[in-house]
């Protein structure tokens, strides 16, 4: 079936539907509802109703060099009784409308907590002379402060690093800043010995990365910086194998310690960079004489005695061989 002929049948069963509605039934019905609406949106605006308000807070004049003890409310919930239009008033156009606490003027009237009859009278600043408060929360406001002290400590970074394939970390990651300062009062600072950032996830890392964490949040104290960069040192890695013989040191000139295989394969991880400078004089396998004499079994497991620093995750394959002494 074409695209035409589809839409066309779509059309007639949209207009075959709409044919049978009986509109000078519909259309009556409607326009009750909508002047039953309006009826109640009259009713609404000239007859008293209870609604709640979030009344958002502003703190102003706060003393150079201090900070608050606990943490401030950003809004206070109000429960209100008014006219329907002054309730309406309130949820769209006075949803920015802040209420401004003046605390170096509260503070100088000994006031260091703002409650009842002087909180009430606060917000009445802000509402119609009409409006009655039936309740709020929180029902007191602390404006205590203390002086504003500082502290340096070190940044730990809290997350993963997942390189892409044939790349890995070749060394410690490095916190830049790797120290940062403290803001808040002595009582906040006394505990706090490090900082730790976001838990984050770097993923797919291909190449020596400096990427940005930010730091976790401490209630009541604020950092400098609040964010560090973590610097991740990555290499581009591919895989190299040799083939070395096992060794025995202290043996007795008439005994000849016979290993089965005799050779083993050493298999590792080695940057580009790196890949040409290394050789199998570089592994060694040597084992004590005296260790094999004293062991009860006839297997021994195989451990690298010397091997380059640069190289990751070398294993050993066989991991276990057989031996035996033999006399010369």
């Amino acid at each position: 079936m074409s695209l035409s002929s589809i839409l066309n049948n779509f059309w007639d069963k949209i207009h075959s539907t709409f044919s049978e509605i009986r509109w000078g039934k519909v259309i009556p019905f409607f326009l009750f509802l909508i002047l039953a609406f309006i009826f109640w949106l009259i009713l609404f605006f000239q007859k008293e109703a209870e609604g709640n308000y979030k009344m958002p807070l502003k703190y102003t004049n706060i003393p150079e060099d201090e900070v608050f003890l606990n943490p401030q409310p950003e809004y206070i919930d109000l429960r209100i009784r008014d006219f329907g239009s002054k309730l309406l008033n309130y949820y769209f156009f006075k949803t920015k409308d802040s209420l401004i606490i003046d605390v170096e003027k509260t503070q100088k009237e000994n006031n260091v907590e703002l409650q009842g009859n002087q909180l009430i009278q606060l917000i009445h600043t802000k509402l119609s002379a009409n409006t009655h408060v039936i309740g709020f929360m929180p029902t007191r406001i602390s404006l205590k402060t203390a002086k504003l002290q500082s502290k340096t400590v070190p940044v730990i970074f809290d997350g993963e690093m997942r390189t892409s394939a044939g790349h890995l970390v070749v060394d410690t990651i490095s916190i830049i800043p790797n120290e940062v300062t403290l803001f808040g009062t002595g009582e906040q600072l006394k505990g706090i010995t490090q900082v730790v950032t976001e838990y984050s996830v770097f993923e797919n890392l291909k190449a020596t990365s400096q990427l940005k964490a930010r730091l976790k949040a401490i209630e009541g104290v604020t950092f400098k910086p609040n964010e560090v960069e973590v610097y991740i040192p990555i290499h581009e890695f591919t895989e190299r194998q040799f083939e070395i013989s096992i060794t025995v040191n202290n043996e007795p000139e008439d005994i000849d310690v016979k290993f089965f295989p005799s050779r083993v394969k050493v298999t590792f991880a080695v940057t580009l960079e790196d890949y040409k400078k290394i050789a199998p004089e570089d592994f060694e396998i040597d084992l004590d004489y005296n260790s094999l004499r004293n062991t009860e079994s006839d297997q021994v497991e195989l451990k690298l005695s010397k091997f380059p620093e640069s190289i990751i995750n070398p294993h050993i394959s066989p991991a276990v061989v057989e031996f035996l002494f033999e006399r010369k």
